[in-house]
């Protein structure tokens, strides 16, 4: 059975992001174990560098997953799936991984170069800018349709 862990720079603000992600994380744990990791931020100060505030980071989500653990950063430069073949995409990782999936979401800088170069997968969920915070919810949401689809049950359209 899949695990999945989504790791995210700081929490969510908006209260109907927030409203949202609990929405979907209550459905999506109908199909499979999920963790949501709240990690805390860099300070983001006039003067400071935006590598050293990546750096910093990314050490802090390095601590939160485990080494046989499936990276998945998301980022504009990575891969585009539509819903089915995010959906083949989870199905094949689930017969070729052990420990957990882990999706990354990093703060309004993005994440680190190294943290992207040790990824086993580098997700894009948009050609579009996307807020950190409205990222994840299209991530819960894009999960939930997966395993609906895996199931063959009706939300998926």
């Amino acid at each position: 059975m899949l695990k999945l862990r989504i790791i995210v720079i700081d929490r969510t603000r908006s209260s109907f992001l927030k409203e949202g992600e609990s929405f979907y994380l209550e459905r999506l744990r109908r199909y499979v174990q999920v963790e949501w990791v709240e990690v805390k931020p860099a300070k983001i100060r006039k003067g400071r560098p935006e590598q050293e505030i990546l750096g910093t980071e990314s050490d802090a989500i390095a601590r939160k997953v485990a080494p046989r653990d499936y990276l998945v950063p998301l980022d504009r430069s990575g891969q585009q799936f539509d819903s089915e073949a995010l959906t083949a995409w989870l199905e094949s990782l689930s017969t070729r991984t052990q420990g957990w999936i882990s999706f990354i979401i990093g703060g309004p800088l993005g994440l680190s170069k190294e943290l992207l170069d040790r990824a086993d997968k580098i997700l894009s969920l948009s050609r579009l800018t996307l807020t950190h915070e409205m990222s994840r919810l299209l991530l819960l949401e894009q999960l939930y349709r997966a395993f609906t689809i895996l199931r063959g049950e009706k939300y998926h359209k």
